[in-house]
């Protein structure tokens, strides 16, 4: 049986194929996105829905009305701009330290026998079985004050009182590089996997130490799927609400609690949907830069 590939499609074929990607990106990403900026042109009002209709017909007259009440309200007050800049800043920290601790493990596992690949592979894979909130509330257990981190210091005899990690920036900076780290290492695993070893070897053979090697040819190879694992990291992490919810403190106010105290507290539909829409288009970027390392790894594949 041959194996299937686009290559070997005609070209009406080959269109033909990439409908049902398309169909679904525009019945699952693009219908959702139209009528999130519907309503964030729209007024708020009571009722249901709690907004008003774009188009009125009135009199044989169809009229088009605009409110740009939420984008107005966005650019001008702080809080809104406190939450995207502190939403920036911590999905930044958490990607780089998923950096951090991701590529050596990503390497370890590229580079280990084909059976302890597989153990570490299941290892990293193994905390998707279990709920993302029973995951968090675990955490929660572990940072409390009276949590099994703070007891188990005190007991080996480090501490003396309790650290203060639960409701903290650390807490949430913890939760969210636990939660998101295998979103770095598989893509980056998957690139470093398909590193040509012959180049190692002539490197080895002409003499280059293990740290040049690396640092001339195994890192400048694998950057594509860096950036890939990084916006992996950085773009869900940017709208992040239960993390933040359940393990940081007040003061760690992020874009997702803002869209859903819109939501859900105020019932302002307008404002939380205008706030939806600017912070797709702030992740338009590193979504640019992650097609672009897409496009490049396509590109080396052929």
């Amino acid at each position: 049986m041959n194996n299937f590939s686009f290559k070997n499609l005609k070209p009406d074929q080959h269109k033909m194929a990439i409908i049902p990607p398309f169909a679904w990106l525009v019945l699952f990403l693009l219908v959702p996105f139209l009528i999130v900026l519907k309503i964030s042109f729209a007024e708020s009002t009571f009722g249901i829905p709690p907004y008003s209709n774009l188009l009125e017909f009135k009199e044989g007259v169809i009229s088009l009305a605009l409110h740009l009440e939420g984008y107005i309200l966005i650019f001008t007050d702080g809080l809104f701009f406190h939450a995207y800049l502190n939403s920036l800043k911590m999905a930044a920290i958490t990607t780089i330290v998923c950096i951090l601790l991701g590529y050596p493990m990503a390497y370890y596992i590229a580079r280990a026998s084909e059976k302890t690949r597989n153990i570490l592979l299941l290892l990293v894979i193994l905390p998707f079985w279990t709920s993302l909130l029973l995951r968090v509330y675990a955490w929660v257990g572990i940072l409390r004050n009276e949590g099994l981190l703070n007891n188990a210091l005190m007991w080996l005899g480090i501490i003396d009182t309790p650290i203060e990690l639960y409701r903290t920036d650390i807490a949430v900076y913890i939760g969210m590089v636990y939660t998101y780290l295998p979103f770095f290492i598989l893509p980056l695993y998957t690139n470093l996997l398909k590193l040509d070893q012959r180049l190692l070897d002539a490197a080895s053979d002409l003499g280059a130490k293990p740290f040049s090697t690396f640092w001339h040819i195994t890192l400048p190879l694998s950057m594509p799927g860096v950036i890939s694992g990084a916006m992996l990291v950085f773009i869900p992490t940017v709208g992040e609400y239960v993390i933040p919810e359940l393990l940081g403190g007040t003061d760690v106010y992020m874009i997702g609690r803002v869209m859903w105290d819109q939501y859900f507290t105020d019932s302002n539909w307008p404002v939380a949907a205008a706030v939806a829409v600017c912070m797709i288009l702030l992740l338009l970027v590193p979504l640019v830069i992650y097609q672009r390392s897409q496009a490049q790894l396509m590109k080396e594949d052929k």
